[in-house]
């Protein structure tokens, strides 16, 4: 078997590549499966194959660190089975919502935690953090390797947070958003959590176009906003770059 430069990545043995950079044009206008395949003339199984190997090696194109003072706070999606053949559960229709229920229970079945954090130049990273509510052990996971020592964490009142900066210590703001309490004076700088909080509701405004992500295709649809807010990525050949990019690294 011939070996190349794409031998073992996401896009190994991805064929019709005189297309992928129209494809890529797609992903840039944020088209749907089923519009991507009509623009460019292949399947809509291709288009979507071709979506998530391509967004593999975006959703990891993260800042290396997050600097000053860095905004972390939590979103909810309701979980999807979307294309799933065995569902743990009845199946929903389309654009039903689940029983609201009150109580943690409801939080860990039904709902899809993603955690952003953002300093305050715009640099990004995110995770899925898993159904439920956010705990500390995700946070040492997922935001301790990218956060400057010297950063100040502003986040709400969740004590997943705070036991988070008590246990590495790192400086810690926390604002009383039960008590509507959103912005806070400080030495440095505004305490508050409004720029993460705008990101949240621009990433699902966006999100709203594909009416209904499956929760395992979240982390993909995470990292492809994130290249695509505030014109980060701009064009194919940036897009292109940053696979190629890690392929190499």
């Amino acid at each position: 078997m011939p070996f190349n430069d794409l031998t073992g990545t996401p896009l190994a043995r991805l064929r019709l590549k005189a297309k992928w950079l129209d494809y890529l044009t797609e992903l840039l206008d944020s088209r749907t499966v089923r519009s991507a395949a009509e623009h460019i003339g292949v399947h809509r199984n291709t288009a979507f194959r071709w979506r998530h190997r391509f967004l593999h090696w975006v959703k990891h194109d993260w800042p290396q660190q997050l600097t000053g003072i860095v905004e972390a706070d939590e979103t909810f999606l309701l979980e999807s089975q979307k294309g799933s053949r065995k569902l743990d559960r009845e199946p929903r229709k389309r654009g039903a919502k689940a029983a609201l229920r009150a109580g943690c229970h409801f939080l860990s079945r039904h709902l899809d935690c993603s955690l952003v954090a953002r300093d305050r130049s715009g640099q990004t990273i995110d995770a899925v953090t898993g159904r439920g509510a956010l705990k500390k052990s995700r946070l040492v996971q997922h935001l301790l390797p990218r956060l400057d020592p010297q950063a100040l964490l502003v986040t709400d009142s969740n004590r997943a947070y705070r036991a988070f900066a008590r246990d590495h210590g790192i400086a810690h703001q926390a604002v009383n958003l039960q008590a509507d309490v959103r912005v806070r004076a400080s030495s440095q700088d505004a305490i508050h959590i409004q720029n993460v909080n705008a990101y949240h509701g621009r990433f699902k405004q966006w999100l709203a176009r594909f009416h209904g992500v499956a929760s395992w295709r979240l982390p993909n649809d995470l990292g492809w906003f994130w290249a695509l807010d505030g014109g980060r990525v701009t064009s194919v050949e940036q897009l292109l770059r940053i696979a190629i990019g890690l392929i190499h690294s």
